[in-house]
């Protein structure tokens, strides 16, 4: 017989990020916390939707929310990058390529 509840008392009811989406989201953070880009983020893993928001000052709005919605999965895609106005700057079925529009703000010109 196997057991099919949850791990650690885990909410089968919650969204989660698994551990690669989990990894590739924290590579993407990593790189603008290394910039100065970035200095704190949130998760929240709701009925609906897991969110990792990202901030500038802890004390701010997020900048970015990157969103797991499994119910858009057939759609749109379950994997979306939303802009501090609320904005959907990429959406699609596969997290990397996402991710890919975050990459844009850290090319600068350099003086």
């Amino acid at each position: 017989m196997i057991n099919a509840s949850p791990p650690f008392g885990a909410d089968p009811d919650r969204v989660v990020f698994d551990r690669t989406e989990l990894s590739l989201i924290l590579a993407v953070y990593g790189r603008f916390v290394a910039a100065g880009e970035w200095r704190d983020y949130a998760m929240s893993f709701l009925r609906d939707a897991a969110v990792f928001s990202v901030f500038r000052r802890a004390t701010e709005h997020p900048l970015y929310r990157i969103e797991k919605r499994p119910r858009l999965r057939a759609a749109q895609g379950a994997y979306a990058v939303i802009g501090l106005d609320g904005r959907i700057l990429k959406r699609g079925h596969d997290l990397a390529q996402v991710l890919r529009v975050l990459d844009k703000p850290l090319i600068r010109p350099v003086d």
